[in-house]
């Protein structure tokens, strides 16, 4: 099964991600985690993405888009995979639908997980992390509201809107439900 999660920051995507990635034996693929590996490993693209980062500069999609075609190319990822995190933006979403259709593929399913607003500043106020004030916090889900919401029109018919503001478990209950019908 081949997916991507959307939803604003502090959804509960990593969460449920690491259940899904379990229940359906596919990677969680998170961009994070692939900017981590890369620049620990010294890729090239880990470099690559290490300069524009050190000048306080956000990583071009192309260096991005190379390390998530890189990544689906390894053999854990050949019977699916979990998207989080990538695609953030139109051009993102159709650069990965290219990637997927050389190798004749297709995505599955696009996981949106809806939440409300206060909803997600009460989640992330409560983590205690030192960047999470309100402020900045409201700042980013403008910014998720501006470049990543419209891959919700841009998805279509392959959109599953899941409700993300019960217990982990119920969440994880309906998406695993959705992705049955």
């Amino acid at each position: 099964m081949r997916l991507v999660l959307l939803g604003p920051p502090g959804a509960g995507k990593g969460t449920q991600a690491s259940l899904l990635s379990d229940s359906l034996k596919i990677p969680h693929i998170s961009t994070g985690d692939l900017f981590r590996a890369n620049i620990s490993q010294g890729t090239d693209l880990g470099k690559q993405a290490q300069e524009y980062m050190d000048a306080g500069k956000l990583v071009p999609t192309s260096v991005t888009a190379n390390m998530v075609r890189d990544r689906l190319s390894q053999p854990d990822a050949a019977d699916g995979f979990l998207l989080d995190g990538f695609p953030r933006t139109i051009e993102q979403a159709e650069l990965l639908e290219e990637m997927l259709k050389e190798k004749g593929e297709s995505l599955d399913a696009v996981i949106n997980y809806v939440v409300s607003e206060d909803v997600v500043v009460e989640r992330m106020l409560a983590r205690g992390r030192n960047d999470d004030n309100e402020e900045t916090i409201r700042t980013r889900l403008q910014v998720y509201r501006d470049e990543t919401a419209p891959l919700i029109e841009h998805y279509g018919d392959l959109l599953l809107n899941i409700d993300a503001e019960g217990s982990v478990e119920d969440i994880s209950t309906t998406t695993l439900d959705a992705l049955d019908n």
